[in-house]
């Protein structure tokens, strides 16, 4: 067989990439090459597009190093069993790739991470040795998020956060029992034991900062995990309730969740449709709502359905407060912030603006209007000076009302 060329392995390579959703940069330490040193900045086929805490959209280039893999989960397309092209890059080609995609203005970091080739010690020995080539022998001061193994070595995973601005361990599936029918290579105490270990080199390391100036930074953007949604019969509660365990456990900085995918040949486990994909959607929602909107994780399962799963055709936030009608409506020039935040159609942003406004002046509807996307969405939540909802609040109808119309997409649209 003819040796594979560099467009090969990345055609593969980056294509076999795709199904890890957990690629975000947000969160590192600042740093660049201004001044003629090093090369790179985390300011700013493979490539994906990542977002800053400001809103900034940061290309990456996420490969993995190898497809080639010794375990055999079920859902992965890149499993032992599965008949698939692959390929393998070595740590030099991922840093020529790198770098050349950088000074071509492409991408501003790399995300990597790999099938297990060999045993775990080996491939994560791999992938540590891309980011030391990488920060030691060019100054790349770019992202970098590895993909770590939790059955590696403990070192060895310390290694890649010394090297990388963020470090992420897969928990995979929502429950151990899920997890043990779909892949039975993997162990849940052994990916939450080493997570639990890279949260404690995360605290070492800021207290260490603390005391001394120079102490060496470990992983800055924190880590993240992934969960596949719809691969087993885990519900939307399972899943939230399992997201929120592990923010607590293990100071994530983000849950990612990625819809299942059938992929070719697939297991006769595995379901033959994916989940709809509105369905990540409203998880990332109820995620947003447990992180930024004080919603507790029994607040987010309240919002669900009989079966477990949070309604697709309303967003978790309106469907809490279609169960709790009892709480509404609220008065936005005296509410606190707290029950300001769980009107539906009010953001994070539009709060702290009623709680700037009311200071001065006492709020009409058409004033919270200015501040919102939708006044038709907060109408039947809200109270102003000229505006009380009376019974809209209570019409047995207001899911109906206020739920997106389905659209029929036109073909031919101008």
């Amino acid at each position: 067989m003819a040796a594979q060329t560099i467009l090969q392995k990345l055609e593969i390579l980056a294509d076999a990439a795709k199904y890890d959703a957990s690629c975000a940069s947000s969160g590192t330490a600042k740093k660049n090459s201004l001044g003629g040193k090093g090369i790179g900045s985390t300011e700013g086929m493979g490539i994906c597009h990542a977002y800053a805490p400001d809103g900034r959209c940061i290309s990456l280039l996420k490969i993995l190093l190898t497809n080639h893999c010794v375990f055999d989960c079920h859902y992965c397309v890149n499993r032992k069993s599965s008949n698939v092209a692959r390929a393998r890059f070595t740590p030099q080609e991922v840093v020529d790739l790198t770098l050349a995609f950088y000074r071509r203005n492409y991408i501003e970091g790399l995300f990597l991470s790999s099938g297990i080739v060999k045993n775990s010690n080996h491939t994560m020995e791999q992938i540590v040795e891309v980011a030391r080539i990488l920060r030691e022998e060019h100054d790349f001061r770019g992202y970098i998020h590895l993909k770590t193994i939790p059955e590696a070595d403990a070192e060895i995973v310390h290694q890649a956060g010394l090297y990388a601005d963020r470090v992420s361990i897969n928990v995979e599936l929502p429950t151990d029992s899920g997890l043990t029918r779909l892949a039975p290579d993997k162990d849940a105490r052994q990916i939450e034991g080493a997570m639990g270990k890279v949260k404690s080199d995360l605290v070492e390391a800021k207290d260490a900062r603390k005391r001394f100036k120079h102490a060496p930074r470990f992983a800055p953007a924190g880590q993240s995990t992934q969960m596949i949604v719809g691969a087993d019969a885990a519900t939307d509660a399972d899943i939230v309730g399992k997201a929120s365990r592990l923010y607590d456990n293990f100071r994530l900085r983000r849950v990612y969740y990625s819809a299942f995918s059938p992929i070719p040949d697939a297991s006769a486990v595995l379901p033959l449709k994916r989940p709809p994909l509105i369905r990540e959607h409203r998880l990332y929602q109820s995620d947003w709502l447990m992180r930024f909107y004080g919603y507790k994780p029994s607040d987010v399962m309240q919002a669900t359905e009989a079966d477990g799963n949070l309604p697709l055709d309303i967003d978790p936030k309106l469907a809490w407060a279609l169960k709790f009608r009892e709480a509404f409506p609220v008065d936005v020039n005296r509410a606190s912030k707290e029950q300001l935040l769980r009107v539906p159609g009010l953001g994070v942003k539009a709060v702290g603006k009623i709680l700037a406004s009311r200071r001065h002046r006492a709020l009409r509807l058409d004033d919270v209007a200015l501040l919102t996307q939708s006044i038709t969405k907060v109408r039947p939540f809200i109270c102003t000076v000229d505006w009380r909802p009376i019974t809209l609040t209570d019409r047995a109808d207001l899911r109906s009302l206020l739920a997106p119309k389905a659209e029929q997409l036109e073909l031919f649209a101008a």
